[in-house]
This record gives C-alpha cells, structure tokens and sequence, in this order.
C-alpha cells in the first residue's frame, strides 16, 4: 500500500490540473449515489469521482489513470444489478452523468447520435417527437444510461421482435484504457469495410473501453398497439401459444411475457396502485403485445387472433386492452419487479436464458432446491420468455443480511443443470463472475482474457468485473 499512496497522490493532481472542481470529486464531495449499483454489495468510497461532460474529457480522464496506473470503473445510471458498475476501493469512479444529450436525428437515414450518459427514457422521448421509435425498453428507462446498455448489452421487453441493444447501434464512440479516442460514427447499415470494431464493447461491461457516444438505428413509429393479459392452466399451453402467436402475428408480435403464481401474488398483492387485469387463479399470466401500422386492419387482426386462441383451449381467461391506459396497466404488472426492492427488501436477482420448453421444469426445480437448502428462502419467476429470458426474485424476508452465497449456488447449479445461461441480459460484472465458466468454455474464457490483455494491457478498466486480470504494477 506504501508505493501505491504517492501514485494516487499523483494522479488526483494530475486530473485537478486537467479538470475544473465540478468535475473531480474528492473525500467528502463524492456523492453517495456514486458508492453503489443496484447489486446490494456494500457501498464503497472510491478513491474519487470523475465527471467529464465531453468524449475528449473522457480520454483525458483515462489517459492520466493510465499514465499513473490508477484503476477506473466506468459508472453511467448505476442500475445495473451484477455489479459492473460498483465502485473498487483505491479506484476512481469515471462517471458520465454530465456526458448526456441528443446530439443528432437524421431523418434521411433514420439514425439519431448520443451521448452515452443521456437516459434511456429521453432517448425514447426524441425519437417519438421526431416520429420514430426506439424499441430497447425496460423497467429502468427513466435513470438507466444509453452507454450502460449498450456496455451490457441490455434486452429488455421487445427482444421477440427487434433483438437485443447490439441491433440498434450502427455507429460508435470509444475511449481505450490508455486515453485514445477512437470515433467509428457510422450511420449505414451494410458496412463492412473491416472488422467490426463496435461489438468488441458493446455489451463488455466497461473492460475493453468506455463508450462516450452512439448512432441508434431508429424504427418507424408503430400506428397502434394492442395488448391481452391472459390467464393459462399450464405450462404447455403458455408454449403453444408462444408458437401460435410467431405463426400468427408474425412480425406484429412485439413481446411475449410470463408470470408464475408467486410472482403474480407479490406484484399484484404487495405492490401498491397495481391491479389485476384478470380474476381469479391461474397457472401461468401471460401478456401478449402487438405493433402494426393500421390500427383497423391490425387491431382486427389481433383480435381474430385472440377468438382462435380461446377456441382452441389455450386461453382460460384474458383482458385485452381497449385503450393505451390498458395496455399501460398491463405492463404495471410486469414492471412492478422493479418495485420488489422497497415490498420485500433486499433480494438476489437473477436474470438466466434457458430452452423454453425448459423454464417450468427448471422453475419447480429451482424453488424447491431453494426451500430445502437455503432455510426460509422465498423465489418468484417471471421473464421474457418469447426470447429465452427467466428472471428470478430469491430472498429470506426479514434477514438482516440475504444468504447470497448460498442463493447464487443453488440457482447457478441448476441453471448449468438445465444447460442455460447465468446472464441473459445483465452482464456478468462481479456478482456472477464466480459461475461465468458454467456457461463459458475453457476455450472461450482464454479468448475473453486474449482481448482484455490487449486492449488493456495494464488491467485497469473495471478491474475485476467479467474476468480477472491483475493490474500491472
């Protein structure tokens, strides 16, 4: 600790020279947001917080890290729910809350050009004004970062029809660990001129290199949505009508959710001003949405649909939606998860893929592996199921402190049972990085660290998050 006290004194005066005082935050000015993701790790006080407002303050702030060896974790909306954005003691937290703003919306080639700090709800906002759509939706759209879920590659609700954050990125904006800016901006769609150099970041959690700006593809603005929350009896059913909604909606399916019973009750029972679309007991809810062009031709389309889905025993019961407040309401249910951390207190997320027609056989065994080995532990499931997307819900109510270790075990050795993914759509930051290799080959894993050594050289981008490789002294 001796040799690495001057560095750090050294480097905090190499960015107070660089920077104005707004911008580097020391001792008792560093913000107590910016000690913590959304994880429920314990806080940690970096060793500063860097806040530049422009991608070349970014490469100013990561040149001077490198040139004193100072380690650096890339913090955007803090929501993140793996770690990745979680403080390191001795490290500087390079934030990009002030790097924010919509610098372009090019109608012509439907693309619009961000910072990486703007959220993602002001995102979605811009491009609605501008009469486009921006598909990446999730429940924390209004505080989540645009460069955090491209860094994680997030999902969210309309994976089933336009595929995960990496699809709607054409062009993209980097900083390396050692302060070079590289700008690859493009906004074309067929472009192979070369190595594809913007997937190498786009969901390595802030390992490779910190992404200070992007080019979205937008999507024509849909002329209406339709939406039904179903009632089913078994799991069989939920996937036969998984099938029959790809075959019969098509390209109008946008999203395709599913929610046991348990986390049914503690959305709609324990979660305040949400309300049950459907009555009564059900195996499995459903909600089903759709996104066409003609609210008349579309909204009739769904709706035979619908008629053919109850005719042929697949629905029990179900509300479609009559008005956007409906389908709004619809989705409360579902987005009442992000909820779960003020009803029922510090939890384990959890956020695996898995074969679909596996995720009732792995629920059952899962929470009652959970109930016989951890003692009062209580799990919910739900997810995006029309993409392969289980979330879990594991906590013991009332502990003073969760029994994560034992929670993560239990879910992770079943979800390798079950030959699944321990990270669908979170990342794996540190709080998985333990089970990353039983879902990642030997083979695999060699690769990832290949490419951290040479884009990292010194390990100094959000050490110890993903994989391990030492900081050079």
């Amino acid at each position: 600790m001796t040799a690495a006290l001057p560095r750090a004194s050294d480097c905090l005066e190499a960015l107070a020279a660089a920077f104005d005082r707004n911008t580097v935050l020391i001792a008792d000015d560093i913000p107590v947001r910016n000690m913590a993701d959304t994880c429920f790790l314990p806080r940690v006080k970096p060793l500063a917080v860097v806040r530049p407002d422009t991608p070349q303050g970014v490469a100013t702030a990561l040149r001077i890290c490198s040139e004193h060896g100072m380690p650096v974790v890339p913090q955007g909306g803090l929501t993140g729910l793996a770690g990745g954005a979680h403080p390191i003691e001795g490290a500087v937290a390079l934030s990009l809350e002030r790097l924010q703003g919509i610098e372009e919306i090019d109608a012509r080639s439907a693309t619009m050009t961000v910072r990486a700090g703007t959220p993602l709800e002001t995102i979605q906002k811009a491009a609605e004004e501008a009469g486009f759509f921006i598909p990446l939706d999730l429940g924390a759209r209004g505080s989540c970062a645009i460069g955090g879920n491209l860094g994680t590659n997030a999902g969210g609700n309309r994976v089933i029809r336009y595929g995960m954050a990496r699809e709607m990125v054409l062009g993209i904006e980097v900083v390396l660990a050692d302060g070079t800016l590289v700008t690859s901006l493009n906004k074309m769609l067929k472009n192979n001129a070369g190595y594809d150099l913007k997937q190498l970041f786009i969901g390595s959690e802030g390992t490779l290199g910190v992404i200070t700006r992007a080019v979205l593809r937008l999507q024509p603005q849909p002329g209406c949505t339709m939406a039904a929350l179903c009632g089913i009896d078994d799991y069989d059913s939920v996937v036969r009508l998984l099938g029959a909604a790809r075959n019969g909606l098509g390209p109008l399916l946008s999203a395709f959710e599913v929610m046991w019973p348990d986390y049914w009750h503690a959305a709609t029972e324990r979660v305040a001003g949400i309300r049950k679309p459907v009555e009564g007991q059900h195996a499995f809810y459903v909600l089903v949405e759709a996104q066409g062009l003609d609210e008349a031709l579309d909204g009739q389309r769904f709706q035979n649909w619908m008629e053919a889905q109850f005719e042929a025993g697949l629905i029990a019961d179900a509300a479609v939606a009559q008005s956007k407040a409906d389908a709004l309401a619809f989705w409360r249910t579902r987005d009442a998860a992000g909820e779960f951390q003020t009803v029922l207190g510090p939890h384990c997320a959890f956020d695996i893929g898995l074969p679909v027609a596996e995720m009732d056989n792995f629920a059952r065994t899962c929470r009652q592996r959970l109930h016989d080995e951890v003692s009062g532990c209580y799990s919910v499931y739900y997810g995006h199921i029309g993409d392969g997307n289980l979330h879990i819900v594991a906590l013991v109510e009332g502990a003073v402190e969760q029994p994560g270790k034992e929670i993560n075990r239990v879910v992770y050795e079943t979800v390798r049972r079950f030959g699944g993914t321990i990270s669908a759509e979170h990342g794996i930051g540190t709080v998985k990085k333990p089970y990353l290799p039983f879902s990642r080959t030997p083979e695999e894993l060699a690769l990832m660290m290949r490419l951290k050594r040479a884009l990292d050289p010194q390990g100094i981008l959000n050490p110890g998050k993903v994989i391990d490789l030492p900081i050079a002294e």
